[in-house]
């Protein structure tokens, strides 16, 4: 009998120690019977689950070209691949066209099954009755957080912020399901990160946005849990403001890093400069409040001999003029970049609530930046008086 464990909630160093073959599924989307999985894999011992993918195929409720979703799908697998594992597949639904690329070109990675929740009638993503207000996007990650943390920090964190946010503000945002997949251009340093690789990253959520804005949506914050989707953030901002010149779409660097997070962050930090680059006390914080049963403090290493000079230091809001990236083993032996032993489960609530405060805000001044450039159009400022 199959033993299916979550790949996710592995510390780095133990995604490290798998053997090799064991058989490691991505699945679109949940609500898979796991029996007919292990039995398409010939009933191995174990086999890993990465989190579901939410969107993208045919029945998902947000389809996208193939070619896009494709890529992405591919990179994060070949990510799997380039650690060494030699049994990695995509588990889709059987609803998927078996005529379509993503199916031909890939069919050997492609396991598929039959899934309840697939079948069924798709529910448009978001839907049609979400019009008017600010679509959050949550975009997380599956990458290494030291030997204390599980690779699912990004995530949980960053959905955590949304879905928060969206209750405290139920008639002025929408969230769409978390994605749990960025970009890690550090990939190869430390083992179970994955990447989907920036130009496909960017290709998929600006088609994302082009889907929504042609179903009238209009207002979208993209909303990071990992540093490294940061500037291809900000690439697919611009993208997406070029192309459809009657919404506002916006992101920012990570959370908890605004005005209202900036201030809040160094009320409670009890670490130096450099205790809050990576798995250090902040996120060790933050999943101590939302998941202490994924956190191993007795395995935390406090590393914060990140190579500074002035313009060019980590921490959780980074300072300096110069952008690099340098090799993470540069700078940490076990992935960490910071003080982990800092943090506490009360000050991952208090940071919480203001990550979500901060989000609120902005959800405000999206609202105003919209409905405010909507009335200067209209009336025909500048420019928009000739067209």
């Amino acid at each position: 009998m199959t033993t299916f464990f979550q790949y996710d909630e592995l510390t780095w160093d133990k995604a490290a120690e798998l053997p090799r073959d064991t058989p490691l599924i991505l699945p679109l989307g949940s609500g898979y019977d796991l029996d007919l999985v292990a039995s398409q894999l010939a009933n191995p011992p174990r086999a890993g689950l990465l989190p579901p993918f939410p969107f993208g195929w045919r029945g998902s409720g947000l389809e996208l070209p193939d070619s896009i979703f494709a890529q992405y799908i591919f990179n994060l697998l070949d990510s799997l691949r380039d650690d060494g594992f030699s049994r990695v597949y995509c588990l889709a639904p059987a609803g998927i066209d078996p005529q379509s690329t993503f199916i031909q070109q890939h069919s050997s990675s492609v396991l598929r099954l039959p899934s309840p929740t697939h079948n069924a009638t798709p529910t448009f993503l978001p839907p049609d009755s979400e019009r008017g207000k600010v679509i959050l996007i949550p975009i997380g990650h599956t990458e290494q957080h030291g030997c204390h943390l599980p690779l699912s920090v990004d995530t949980i964190i960053i959905d955590s912020i949304a879905k928060g946010t969206q209750a405290k503000m139920p008639t002025r945002c929408w969230t769409m399901p978390v994605m749990p997949y960025g970009v890690s251009t550090h990939r190869s340093s430390f083992a179970g990160t994955m990447n989907a690789g920036g130009r496909a990253f960017e290709d998929f959520w600006v088609a994302v946005i082009d889907l929504l804005v042609a179903r009238g949506f209009d207002r979208f914050y993209l909303m990071s849990g990992h540093g490294g989707n940061t500037s291809f953030l900000v690439n697919i901002v611009k993208f997406a403001g070029e192309r459809h010149r009657r919404i506002f779409c916006a992101t920012t660097w990570l959370h908890t890093s605004g005005r209202i997070g900036s201030e809040v962050i160094p009320k409670y930090r009890t670490s130096k400069i450099g205790g809050m680059g990576h798995a250090g006390e902040l996120e060790t914080s933050y999943m101590l409040h939302l998941r202490p049963d994924l956190c191993q403090m007795e395995r935390v290493v406090d590393e914060t001999d990140f190579i500074s000079t002035p313009d060019y230091y980590m921490d959780w809001i980074e300072g300096g003029a110069l952008v690099a990236n340098p090799p993470w083993d540069d700078d940490t032996k076990t992935g960490a970049y910071g003080a982990g032993s800092h943090a506490t489960a009360g000050k991952g609530r208090l940071w919480l609530e203001a990550a979500i405060e901060e989000k609120v805000d902005h959800v405000e001044q999206i609202h105003e930046q919209h409905e405010r450039r909507e009335k200067r159009r209209e009336e025909g400022f500048g420019l928009w008086g000739r067209k």
